[in-house]
């Protein structure tokens, strides 16, 4: 097994602004206006979208090339709805996250139908955003207080 590490770190500019730099790039993660933000830049949702959308554009890639299969103008859509009321705390039904993720691949290619079914199943497997989307993954808290208290929830 061979594992890779990855990290992003950064500071909150305002209540809803959030400046990020992951290697050597730099990104704003806001709110629309209708949820308290400036919006400056795209929300922590819809990063979630792009980054599960650029996962499936390398990993169908990197299939179709393994599997000899030419695909021409590539295009990855994805839509989710959120539960806005538990994000705001006025409710505490349901989950907070996305409902559920529709997404829509279109392609040109000359496979048969057999063949892309085996493509979409090996990037459904392949993919570590739909991984860690559809899988419960693990998350450690480590808090730092300004006192330079550590504390681990």
């Amino acid at each position: 097994m061979s594992i890779s590490n990855f990290s992003i770190n950064g500071t909150s500019i305002t209540p809803t602004l959030y400046k990020g730099k992951s290697r050597d790039f730099s990104f704003l993660i806001d709110e629309p206006q209708q949820l308290g933000g400036q919006d400056l830049a795209a929300n922590p949702v819809e990063y979630i979208l792009a980054g599960y959308a650029g996962c499936l554009n390398v990993v169908i890639n990197l299939v179709a090339k393994e599997q000899g299969i030419t695909i021409d103008d590539l295009s990855i859509n994805i839509k989710g709805d959120i539960n806005v009321s538990k994000l705001l705390g006025m409710s505490s039904d349901g989950r907070a996250g996305f409902q559920s993720l529709n997404v829509s691949i279109n392609f040109n290619t000359n496979v048969s139908e057999e063949k892309l079914k085996f493509l979409i199943d090996q990037v459904k497997q392949r993919c570590p955003v739909s991984d860690n989307l559809s899988q419960k993954t693990p998350i450690n808290y480590q808090i730092n207080t300004a006192k330079k208290d550590k504390i681990y929830v």
